[in-house]
């Protein structure tokens, strides 16, 4: 619940099949306006250094592939790599400064 599903309108996102599986879990869909790159550009730039610098190469099942890829995400990409777009901070340090200073 609370999950926002956002895609391109790709036919495989599109398709009703794809949305009764969202539904039955209770996503909410979002799709990217018709040739609007820009909706997705924050996602596709994530998934293509995700890619680049780890999940290059196949994995030898799946859980590897999916503890491999949560250190990844939540032991260095969220909490060390530094973000252009974020004044070179975190993704964790840019939170920290989002929230209101405690009295």
């Amino acid at each position: 619940t609370g999950v926002v599903f956002h895609s391109d309108q790709g036919r495989q996102y599109a398709s009703s099949r794809f949305q009764s599986v969202l539904a039955r879990k209770d996503f909410t869909q979002s799709m990217s306006r018709k040739g609007n790159c820009w909706d997705n550009a924050v996602a596709e730039s994530f998934f293509a250094t995700l890619k680049r610098e780890e999940a290059f190469s196949a994995y030898p099942s799946k859980r590897h592939a999916q503890l491999a890829i949560a250190s990844y995400v939540h032991g260095f990409y969220n909490s060390c790599r530094l973000h252009s777009a974020l004044g070179y901070r975190s993704p964790n340090e840019y939170a920290k400064s989002l929230r209101p200073k405690a009295k």
